[in-house]
Order: structure tokens, then sequence, then C-alpha cells
């Protein structure tokens, strides 16, 4: 069986970076079995986000896909394999 590779993304600043981060997650698309983002929206739209991705078992795309990540301000995240 596949390793299960569970990135979360913490964006602060979440309206400035969000183009960018957009691009990265773009870009490594193919990588990205499932995506959920959340925020709080409504009177009080948070300038916080979270995403949770499920990542396809690469080793080597996934490091490249860190390192993006690794180039934006106001991103942090954290791989989890099981």
């Amino acid at each position: 069986m596949a390793k299960a590779n569970v990135m979360l993304i913490k964006a602060q600043k979440r309206r400035e970076i969000a183009p960018a981060l957009q691009t990265v997650l773009t870009d490594f698309g193919c990588l990205i079995m499932t995506r959920l983002g959340l925020h709080e929206a409504g009177d009080t739209c948070s300038d916080e986000g979270l995403i949770i991705l499920h990542l396809v078992d690469d080793e080597e795309e996934i490091k490249r896909f860190e390192e993006a990540l690794s180039k934006l301000d106001g991103i942090k995240y954290k791989l989890v394999t099981i």
C-alpha cells in the first residue's frame, strides 16, 4: 500500500499572498488529489487560512512542492506521511 501524504498549509495575510500561493498550487496540481480550504467568511473575512491537501505518493515532486512553498512569505506548512 502506498503512503498517505497529507499537507497542512497555513496562510497568513491570506488576501495578499493568495495569488502567489494559487500559482504554486496550480503548478503542482497533478500532485494534489484532494484540496480543502478553510477560513472565516461573512462579516469578518479572516486574513488567515488553512489548506489541507492529500498528495500523491511522489517524494521527489513533494520535495519540489515544498521548495516552492518555502519561497512564499507568510506561509507555514507541514507534511504528514502515514
